[in-house]
């Protein structure tokens, strides 16, 4: 069957080989679609991003770009600034009809951290060719906040894939038609699934957040432990506008509540230049069973990272700001996010990353 393979497949995957790693998966590693992806033990500094580029393995590119290395056994800080290409504990051995895509974990993007994998003769981020056979690196770039890092710490995902089964705009309006793709504002169906901003809340309460210039340091590995005041500047609803700062992050929330239903997964659509001098998302999957009622996931809505580029612009209340691209499964997977998984940001709203206390 061609699709997005299942949290199942990704298991037989990795028992047959494809996956490997020095250490068995961790429990809660394998999602329902998609493959929590584990900080290795080495990371370099690196002078610049960079792609290895067809013919060149990414350890022969840093022969030439790397500053110096760092060994993350006991933890190590990431600075705001920098760039950093970090190990990542799993390789693969993929099969020739199976080809992959990664991502940022949801976590990860909501503390800015710019971070996208690189393979050995890579010529795109995120982009793993089929049967491709190497080894995985993380570009790392903390944008507002240093973090802490330490080995084993997930802050990105593979989604694998056999064959193209993306929904085209009439699949796409007969499954909404069926499921109820969007709520709380009409479906735009073109080229995927429009979603917009909320900047005029019902409660009269925060629209977002704005990230502090100069704070201090996250350790990743601290759930529900910060002061959000100590980080974030909160932004509260004036006029249904809001205008973004050039260089500021935001994190903002959709005006719709968004569905997966559990045969299809869904992965925003990269960043269009023509809807304004902003970019809408760093992590970008969403899993089966996201937003599905019989999953816990009713009124879920997509956070959305917001990071302004040249110019300031006037951010409208209801104005598009992205789309989802709707894929089908496989096959249903086994668990469906939020069912009986520790899944975080199901059923949520305008939310922060889990570090922060609520």
């Amino acid at each position: 069957m061609t699709g997005a393979l299942p949290s199942q497949e990704i298991a037989a995957l990795t028992e047959a080989g494809a996956v490997r790693a020095a250490t068995p998966l961790a429990e809660g590693q394998i999602q329902p679609a998609s493959l929590d992806l584990r900080l290795g033990r080495r990371v370099w500094r690196v002078r610049a991003s960079f792609l290895a580029g067809a013919g060149h393995r990414v350890a022969e590119r840093l022969d030439d770009l790397a500053m110096h290395e760092i060994d993350l056994t006991s933890g190590a800080v990431l600075e705001k600034g920098c760039v950093y290409l970090a190990e990542i504990a799993e390789a693969l051995a993929l099969p020739d009809d199976v080809a992959a895509v990664t991502n940022a974990k949801s976590s990860t993007g909501r503390l800015d951290l710019l971070t996208r994998v690189v393979t050995d003769h890579g010529t795109e981020f995120d982009r793993v060719a089929p049967g491709y056979a190497g080894p995985l690196y993380a570009e790392i770039c903390p944008r507002s906040f240093s973090v802490l890092v330490r080995p084993g710490q997930r802050l990105n995902q593979i989604r694998f894939r056999r064959g193209d089964a993306v929904l085209s705009d009439a699949e796409l309006a007969a499954l909404h038609a069926r499921e109820g793709l969007v709520a709380g504002g009409p479906a735009v169906i073109d080229g995927g699934l429009g979603f917009s901003v909320d900047l005029a809340p019902r409660d009269g309460g925060l629209v977002g957040w704005r990230a502090k210039p100069h704070t201090g340091l996250i350790d990743l590995d601290r759930i529900g432990h910060y002061a959000p005041a100590d980080f974030w500047e909160p932004l509260a609803a004036r006029d249904g506008r809001l205008i973004l700062d050039p260089g500021a992050f935001y994190i903002l929330v959709s005006r719709e509540a968004v569905h997966i239903p559990p045969d299809y997964a869904a992965e925003m659509a990269p960043y269009l230049a023509m809807v304004g001098e902003f970019r809408v998302h760093y992590a970008g999957f969403f899993d089966p069973g996201f937003g599905h009622a019989a999953a816990g996931g009713a009124g879920a809505r997509g956070v959305l990272e917001v990071r302004c580029h040249e110019a300031p612009f006037v951010l409208e209340h209801g104005q598009t700001v992205g789309r989802l691209v709707y894929e089908r499964m496989a096959a249903r997977p086994d668990q469906l996010y939020g069912a009986g998984l520790a899944s975080n940001y199901q059923g949520q709203g305008l939310k922060l990353s889990k570090h922060f206390r609520a």
